[in-house]
């Protein structure tokens, strides 16, 4: 009960501080979020510190060293975080942006306009960097934010709260606009997720089970952001050379993040020129591979897939291998496993890179480039609040525009029906 309790007041200081939200100035939002960005670096010791104890902590549990890097804040991410809190600033302001407008018959004038959902709860693990861009892009957006991140990362984000919050409130940030819930209890999670009229959307960002849970329990809209069981397509026309650096960076270059390949698929007509170099390189860099009796055979290094490791995000140094004998068997083998987060196909054969990107259903679908592309600041929205793999409202990396509603402004001049 007590729990229950602080985080409905918690809940109804960000309902407050959301009216006020709304109609805060563009050039007041972006005095606040540059403030942040210098505070963030100002404050770079204190916060390497409580992160350094969540690592610690993070090792003595047993997280996996993926987990760890997800978790793991240093000064050229600290400076990763406060340049995206200035692309945030530098972005137009969606909020009060007019989408369309008519004059009716009768005279009635009706305007479309764009207005903040209101509060935001953000529910998210491991990634520390999340509190900032969630509170970036709500701040911006004109939302309040009550942010419960994970237990494994509590100190670090306690200490970017705290300093988020100085930097803002000095500025003009309304007391309560952003908010972090410091417990490691799971009910928190259960509680904000019961709280219809003070949280107006919920966004679960994290892995199948966290996002399964806040679905299927939360009786707030919910926003869903997907797993990334993400998959590269090498075609009988690929440019083998490209393939191999493409494949290897979306496997390697941070294999806990949701946009990592999880699975290699590779046409049979270059199966065999193109897998023993290629995995070979890939377990250089300490990958597991798992392959179906074809790769098994070309590369005997390899495990045997079991049928589970096709729908499986390993977020770790693994990664599922296995040839196809068409372009048609390659997109049945993702229309069955993905999930409709992000795909690639490698070709020079511009049919079959037009077909993949027609026919694949995922949020992005890349030709001969790798799916680690799939992220907010890549894209050039400052930063993320997530990636939606869902249908309705919005898909693919959420930026400002994303965390907004719309509402109809009608003129009358005395109008009945």
């Amino acid at each position: 009960m007590e729990l229950e309790k602080q985080i409905r007041e918690q809940a109804q200081l960000a309902k407050q501080a959301a009216g006020q939200l709304a109609n805060l100035g563009t050039p007041v939002k972006n005095k606040i979020l540059l403030a942040m960005a210098d505070a963030l670096l100002d404050a770079r010791q204190l916060i390497l510190e409580a992160n350094q104890r969540d690592i610690q902590a993070g090792r003595k549990a047993g997280l996996s060293n993926a987990l760890l890097d997800r978790l793991l804040l240093t000064d050229n991410r600290l400076e990763a975080m406060a340049i995206g809190l200035r692309q945030v600033a530098a972005l137009p302001d969606p909020v009060g942006e007019v989408l369309s407008g008519q004059r009716l018959p009768n005279g009635l004038e009706i305007r479309k306009v764009r207005v903040p959902f209101g509060v935001v709860g953000m529910i998210y693990e491991a990634r520390p960097n999340v509190t900032v861009d969630a509170a970036a892009l709500c701040l911006k957006s004109g939302n309040a934010a009550l942010l419960r991140g994970g237990s494994e990362a509590l100190q670090s984000n306690i200490a970017l709260m705290q300093v988020l919050r100085q930097a803002g409130e000095t500025n003009g940030l309304p007391a309560g606009a952003i908010q972090l819930i410091e417990t490691t209890d799971r009910e928190a999670v259960k509680v904000m997720l019961r709280l219809n009229g003070l949280i107006d959307v919920a966004i679960p960002r994290g892995g199948a089970g966290l996002i399964r849970m806040v679905v299927e329990t939360s009786t707030v809209p919910v926003i869903e952001t997907g797993i990334g069981v993400c998959h590269t397509f090498v075609d009988a026309a690929a440019d083998l050379g490209m393939a191999q650096n493409i494949a290897f960076n979306a496997k390697v270059s941070r294999p806990g993040v949701c946009n990592a390949m999880e699975t290699l698929l590779v046409h049979k007509d270059v199966a065999e020129a193109f897998l023993p170099p290629m995995l070979s390189r890939l377990a250089a860099a300490e990958v597991e591979i798992r392959g179906c009796p074809v790769v098994c055979r070309l590369y005997p290094q390899a495990i045997e897939a079991a049928d589970e490791d096709w729908s499986t995000e390993y977020s770790d140094l693994i990664l599922s291998v296995r040839v196809v004998d068409s372009l048609e068997e390659a997109l049945a083998h993702i229309a069955a496993y993905g999930t409709r987060h992000s795909e690639a196909i490698v070709t020079n054969d511009y049919r079959a890179a037009k077909r993949f990107q027609q026919e694949v259903d995922a949020a992005a679908v890349y030709v001969n480039a790798s799916t680690r592309f799939t992220d907010g600041f890549e894209f050039g929205f400052g930063a993320e609040i997530g990636i939606s793999t869902q249908k309705l409202h919005a898909r693919g990396p959420m930026g400002l525009v994303e965390l907004t509603s719309i509402k109809y402004l009608v003129d009358g001049s005395g109008q009945i029906r």
